[in-house]
């Protein structure tokens, strides 16, 4: 079983080294604003294009003096470029417009994972409903047999639920994707609003409409939030192949490698690992939006109360989004699925789970809905506490037609073709 998992190429999107890469680009791209508005020189802008740069082992070591991260990080590109144009660095610009500039770029580069993830996903769920599109199998409420389903369908409602994820981080990205350049509490006091514009075009973001010190923190909770609801719906997913393993049930069970172990003092084991990990690690992403809602209250114009708090958040929440998004789509596709259990849990006690078409055949042949339940429910309660069988204990009420009729499967999947219509996959 191989997981297409992604977290080295997530996870450098949040290391020191590509950190301060972002802020360079971020810098860069207001010295080149500066540029176009003709506020530098030509041999100013080429030179620190040229220079510009910085050592993170350099930064760490002036930040042990300055104890200012965003400060260390311009001492050390000024000792790339000298001193004749390292005025032209960082003017006018306040910490945040640097950290929240270069906080919205790696969001995009970790979300772009995020959803090439999903699209993965959806193109495997879509797979694999289609070829379960006619797999009859039980639908359970309240954890008990239902009536008739297909596993087709059960999977088609999780491609539903991951494109709405997919949507609703997409949607919030839209308010997240912003840059500031606009000085110390957001006046553009010692900068034109001309260069935010410029700048922003530069990186494609979009100019926040207003910002303080910092952009507000509840689009970053949206965002968060979205990806808690996500990993939500990978535990739901997770939470039903679990269900489904059980022995009682035995109608799908996750990939089990040549050579893999489920216990050490049971060799007979084979046990769902991969979703019970998925599961906790929903936790986790739930946990997050928590932080992330906190975050949203911060003192006056700015604090620094929100930061520590992103730092740990933002990379462990898209890492863990990445992760769970890649090893769901692993057991997906190497799920074993058992039809033959599943028309064998449609069969228990008799197909007791026709109760409903009895129970509407009695009507129709003239019985009011209380007599008519009275009676199916006596002959399904025998079935199920004597382990008896249902269909039997009906034909005292109906002509070997009328059963037939009742206990179709078919007829319970006459509009599964409407409903995969729905979504335009063929």
């Amino acid at each position: 079983m191989i997981e297409r998992y992604s977290r080295e190429e997530i996870s450098k999107i949040w290391k020191l080294e590509s950190k301060f890469s972002y802020y360079l680009k971020v810098e860069l791209a207001v010295l080149e604003a500066y540029h176009k508005l003709g506020k530098i020189p030509d041999d100013a802008h080429n030179h620190i294009l040229k220079t510009a740069n910085f050592n993170v082992a350099r930064i760490d070591e002036i930040e042990k003096t300055v104890n200012h991260d965003v400060i260390a990080f311009l001492t050390c590109v000024n000792e790339y470029v000298g001193e004749k144009y390292s005025g032209y660095i960082h003017k006018g610009l306040t910490s945040s417009d640097v950290i929240d500039t270069a906080f919205a770029l790696q969001i995009r580069d970790a979300s772009a994972i995020i959803i090439k993830d999903l699209d993965i996903l959806l193109a495997t769920l879509k797979t694999l409903a289609l070829k379960y599109k006619n797999t009859a199998c039980i639908g359970r409420s309240h954890g008990i047999g239902a009536e008739v389903i297909t596993f087709g369908f059960k999977l088609l409602n999780w491609h539903d639920m991951f494109e709405r994820a997919k949507k609703r981080i997409e949607c919030a990205l839209l308010d997240i994707l912003k840059g500031q350049i606009s000085g110390p509490v957001g006046t553009y006091s010692n900068i034109d609003p001309e260069i935010e514009k410029l700048t922003c075009e530069i990186l494609d973001l979009k100019p926040a409409k207003i910002s303080t010190q910092i952009i507000a923190r509840d689009a970053h909770a949206a965002y968060i939030s979205a990806l808690s609801i996500l990993g939500s719906l990978v535990e739901n997913a997770a939470v039903e192949i679990r269900h489904l393993q059980r022995w009682e049930v035995a109608e799908v069970e996750e990939g089990f490698k040549k050579g893999q172990k489920g216990s050490s003092a049971m060799p007979h084991k084979k046990n769902p690992i991969a979703s019970e990990n998925l599961s906790g690690l929903a936790r986790i992403l739930r946990a997050n939006s928590i932080a992330a809602l906190e975050n949203i209250t911060l003192w006056h114009e700015r604090d620094i109360s929100h930061s520590s708090v992103e730092r740990v958040i933002f990379p462990d929440s898209t890492i863990l989004a990445d992760y769970m998004l890649t090893r769901l789509n692993s057991v997906l596709e190497n799920l074993v699925v058992k039809p033959e259990n599943m028309l064998k849990n449609i069969g228990k006690y008799g197909d007791i789970i026709f109760s409903q078409s009895c129970l509407l055949k009695l009507t129709e042949k003239g019985m009011t809905r209380e007599a008519a339940y009275e009676i199916v429910q006596k002959e399904a309660l025998d079935a199920f506490n004597n382990n008896g069988n249902f269909k039997e204990n009906m034909k005292k009420h109906f002509n070997a037609a009328e059963i037939n009729e009742c206990f179709d499967y078919d007829s319970y999947l006459k509009n599964i073709d409407v409903i995969f219509d729905r979504f335009n996959i063929q």
